[in-house]
């Protein structure tokens, strides 16, 4: 049996290897999706006290440590077993809006443009950022101007546009000022702009790839997101729905201390990523996905003008339960979109301008979770502590590693479609690995040592062929 090794994946936050196994005719008989890394977030933490978890925490990535600021915060909140004040509420909403869209426009403009504009067969030497900005200037400055906005928004709002300090246990640190509302509606209407440029253009190459949206994981799966009680989308606080491939709910509003009745986590042996699972159904057969593709299958609508109008399209063009991953792309421009819709909403409460943006107490639970959508999915946050309030155990069940079996399934069946070992051409790997971009995974989040961390150590010839193996 012959070995392709794609190492590294290219163009994805974090470090994975792909390695495909050929059958004697050259055809790809499986594959293995690696994620390479471990950061051990979840034990280093012990023993911290839980008004730090925010700020150790968000330090997992510097792509989205919004997400992790949140739902450590919200996991902090239930520790303090207080409400947070409404402006304090409206003003986590608003940058959490501000986030998703810098990181959707990092992820379509900066990432997976370059196969999308310049095709998944072209020059590898030009197959980036700065072929994309050679051949089409205008986009390249829109998702540059994007990206900008949303950073900018994060800054404005919490004085730092990485690894604030601004969201904390109990609300904010400070309220919002006048001047810093009025500059962000200022560049709204520009920012809005962009989004729907993106998707007229998206829209208008989306028949080039027939034969990419048919094999780009297309096995029928659950979803799972966060709605709120009417069945609209919900990025920072809902209850927990899955529905499956065909469109039934299948749960739904489940609280956040809930979720380990429905969801389990497996460790799989060629990563250090873990599995979760919808634990009714059992380890495999209980894989779903998360993200802007399953949000929008799971929701009923977005809730906000626009977006609604393009859901309507996206659904009337592939269906109520879209199944090829390649759609992920689709659905995180629509998601863009509503999100600066919502913050445009947000901007104009004038509750937001509130001065009381924080509740103090001490440990009133000993027990706390907290659960968002982060750009790429369902982010929970789960903390244990002693009566002093110290971390005695910690699990962050992060959105990639939701998607771990869905996108370890999307390379098999890429590989399958149009991998072919007899004449191997470079265009064919490209598809492999972006499916893999298409999830958008965030690995350097999704890696921890919580549960067992299978380790294998390989003894091999020089010919390749394996003498002796030790596992874990």
């Amino acid at each position: 049996m012959k070995r392709i090794t794609i190492d590294p994946v290219t163009r994805i936050e974090g470090h994975a290897k792909i390695t495909i196994h050929l059958g004697d005719d050259g055809k790809v008989a499986r594959t293995q999706f690696h994620v390479t890394q471990i950061r051990g977030f979840e034990k280093f933490t012990e023993g911290r006290p839980f008004y730090e978890m925010p700020g150790i925490t968000s330090r997992v990535c510097g792509i989205c440590p919004i997400s992790h600021l949140l739902a450590s915060s919200k996991a902090c909140d239930a520790i303090l077993a207080v409400r947070i004040p409404k402006a304090a509420a409206l003003l986590r909403e608003l940058v959490h809006y501000a986030q998703f869209v810098q990181s959707h426009a990092l992820s379509f403009f900066h990432l997976s443009s370059p196969d999308l504009l310049l095709g998944f067969d072209s020059d590898i030497a030009k197959r980036n950022v700065i072929g994309v900005i050679e051949k089409h200037p205008e986009l390249a400055r829109d998702g540059i101007e994007l990206r900008k906005f949303g950073q900018h928004a994060i800054e404005i709002l919490c004085k730092e546009r990485v690894h604030p300090s601004w969201i904390v246990p109990g609300g904010m640190k400070e309220p919002l000022s006048a001047a810093g509302r009025s500059e962000m509606l200022a560049g709204l209407p520009q920012a809005k702009e962009i989004a729907r440029r993106a998707l007229a253009l998206f829209k208008s190459v989306l028949d080039r790839f027939d034969e990419e949206i048919k094999n780009f994981g297309t096995a029928p799966m659950m979803s799972a997101g966060l709605v709120d009680r009417s069945g609209a989308v919900a990025l920072y606080d809902g209850g927990l729905r899955f529905r499956d491939a065909e469109g039934a709910v299948v749960e739904d509003q489940i609280p956040a201390e809930d979720y380990a009745t429905y969801i389990a986590e497996a460790s799989a042996k060629d990563s250090y990523m873990k599995s979760p699972y919808f634990r009714p159904r059992g380890f495999p057969a209980g894989i779903y996905r998360v993200g802007p593709l399953a949000r929008l299958s799971v929701a009923d609508r977005c809730g906000t003008p626009e977006a609604d109008k393009e859901l309507a399209e996206f659904r009337e063009r592939f269906g109520r339960t879209p199944r090829s991953s390649f759609l992920y792309h689709y659905a995180r421009l629509i998601e863009a979109l509503y999100a600066l819709e919502r913050m445009e909403v947000l901007l104009q409460d004038p509750r937001i301008l509130d001065t009381h943006v924080r509740a103090r107490a001490g440990v009133n639970a000993l027990e706390g979770i907290g659960v968002i959508e982060a750009p790429r999915g369902t982010l929970i946050h789960h903390y244990k502590v002693n009566e002093d309030g110290g971390i005695v155990w910690a699990n962050l069940i992060v959105a990639t590693g939701h998607n771990a079996l869905a996108i370890a399934g999307s390379v098999e069946e890429t590989a399958k479609h149009f991998v072919d070992g007899g004449k191997l051409q470079e265009g064919m790997l490209n598809r492999v690995s972006a499916v893999v971009r298409a999830y958008d995974p965030c690995l350097s989040c999704s890696t921890h040592a919580g549960g067992a961390t299978p380790v294998a150590v390989e003894l091999r010839a020089p010919d390749g062929s394996l003498l002796d193996e030790a596992r874990t």
